[in-house]
């Protein structure tokens, strides 16, 4: 069996984690087992808010198109039943931009649920 010497793969794969560390503060950007440390923990809150953010984004939406709803004398529930019964199909996303930008044209998909 021929001998395995590790360090070059080894330096490569510390150096590539130091890097990855950069920006952070004290020795968590410089030395090896606190950088591979605070790594862990960011990638895992990278994981997780990566989810929550599509929740967060959602409900921001949902708040923009009630407020938008309810100055047309309509509440967010009607409105959003309304507009699948009448087989309209905007997105949330969609409804809050027109609702933030263009409310003239959101005042007209309004006035179109609401007969």
């Amino acid at each position: 069996m021929t001998r395995v010497k590790r360090s070059v793969a080894k330096r490569k794969r510390k150096k590539k984690i130091i890097k990855q560390a950069k920006g952070y503060k004290w020795s968590r950007k410089s030395k090896y087992r606190a950088a591979k440390e605070a790594l862990m923990h960011a990638w895992t809150y990278a994981y997780r808010d990566r989810r929550t953010k599509k929740r967060d984004f959602r409900r921001l939406w949902q708040i923009r198109i009630n407020a938008a709803c309810r100055e047309q004398g309509i509440s967010y529930s009607k409105f959003i039943n309304a507009l699948k019964k009448n087989k309209i199909e905007l997105d949330r996303k969609i409804l809050a931009d027109l609702a933030m930008n263009h409310p003239e044209i959101f005042k007209k998909i309004v006035e179109k649920v609401k007969k």
